[in-house]
């Protein structure tokens, strides 16, 4: 039996006046209906390159190789009109920012209705009644929210559920959330998660969660990947991959999250928290990655042969949790004792 989604050694490359810039590098994810799949990973890493795939959004000049499959159908060999079928139908997706992402021009209600007649061949009557469940189901109930509104007449929060309508009108296999909580305050970012979470539920969609918040997957996501310049370097039950990160890079991702900071034991005289710590060096450029593991120059556990080639995706041998994998020469063991973070957070805040 296929998997919903499947991406297997998707690659892509963009031309520059500098040379091909190769963008994602032998990404692969599986995705299974009614799970949550999280992509985590500092900006530049390839994750919204990522969605753009497989929504076919990438840029006209990009090449893509490999496949992304649909329940067996790779959508890598379809055709623009084909696609265009898929598209709101089968996939879609929730924008990070949602006033760019509606048109000002139009109302809400036009918006949502605009996906039910193209691939729906719906009424103007049934759209209509269509669209109003859609602004009940994310959380804005009639009458107080019209679908007669502008975009310009709704807080970000309340345009972002209008985003998330939006997207479930069709009632898609696939959801990509790239980013679908980044402009909000904590508390609504709180609610649309749970509105994201319930939406899974009770549809068995698979939703692809993009963010650079570790927390947002720890609290959504059932599997997790992390990318680091265009390719996946840890992978597995989120579960597993919070109890032991393997790969140095996932837990400097962690030590420089607030998490970290208010699990870290308080020290001095005050019973202050340390303060959060941060990766040195950025992601390299695309044209100038280095010649082995991308990471090598910024990673305190590199050695000489990080820097001879690429390390594959792995397996980390664990009987107990086989799905977990990293691309690592040197990962980090299992942390002993009852607390699997003590380790990391041990040395958190400690001046360099």
């Amino acid at each position: 039996m296929s998997r919903l989604l499947e991406i297997e050694d998707l690659r892509v490359v963009i031309p520059t006046q500098g040379g091909d810039a190769p963008i994602l590098e032998g990404v692969g994810l599986a995705l299974d209906r009614g799970e949550t799949l999280g992509i985590v990973g500092e900006s530049g890493c390839g994750k919204s390159m990522t969605a753009l795939a497989i929504m076919g959004l990438l840029p006209a000049s990009a090449r893509a190789s490999g496949a992304i499959r649909l329940e067996g159908r790779n959508l890598l060999a379809a055709s623009e009109r084909e696609m265009q079928a898929v598209r709101g139908r089968r996939i879609a997706m929730v924008f990070q920012e949602p006033m760019t992402a509606l048109n000002p021009v139009k109302t809400i209600g036009a918006q949502i209705a605009e996906s039910l007649v193209l691939h729906l061949r719906l009424s103007r009557a049934d759209a209509a009644a269509r669209v109003r469940k859609l602004l009940d189901r994310v959380g804005l109930p009639g009458p107080r929210f019209s679908p007669d509104l502008y975009p310009h007449q709704l807080s970000g929060g309340q345009r972002q559920r209008v985003v998330i309508a939006i997207a479930l009108a069709c009632g898609p296999d696939v959801l990509v959330a790239d980013e679908p909580t980044t402009a909000l305050d904590v508390t609504i970012q709180a609610q649309i998660l749970d509105l994201l979470k319930d939406i899974v539920a009770e549809t068995g969609m698979g939703l692809v969660l993009i963010t650079h918040d570790l927390g947002v997957v720890e609290e959504a996501a059932d599997r997790m990947m992390v990318m680091y310049a265009g390719r996946v370097v840890e992978s597995g039950r989120t579960d597993d991959v919070f109890a032991h990160m393997a790969h140095p890079y996932t837990r400097g991702l962690f030590a420089a999250s607030p998490r970290a900071a208010m699990l870290a034991p308080a020290r001095g005289a005050g019973g202050r928290k340390p303060r959060l710590l941060a990766i040195p060096g950025q992601v390299p450029d695309p044209l100038h990655r280095p010649a082995g593991c991308a990471f090598a120059p910024r990673c305190p556990r590199a050695q000489a042969d990080c820097r001879i080639a690429p390390p594959p995706l792995a397996p980390l041998g664990r009987p107990d949790r086989r799905d977990h994998a990293a691309a690592c020469l040197h990962p980090h063991p299992p942390a002993g004792g009852a607390d699997p973070l003590s380790e990391l957070l041990r040395g958190a805040g400690e001046p360099s």
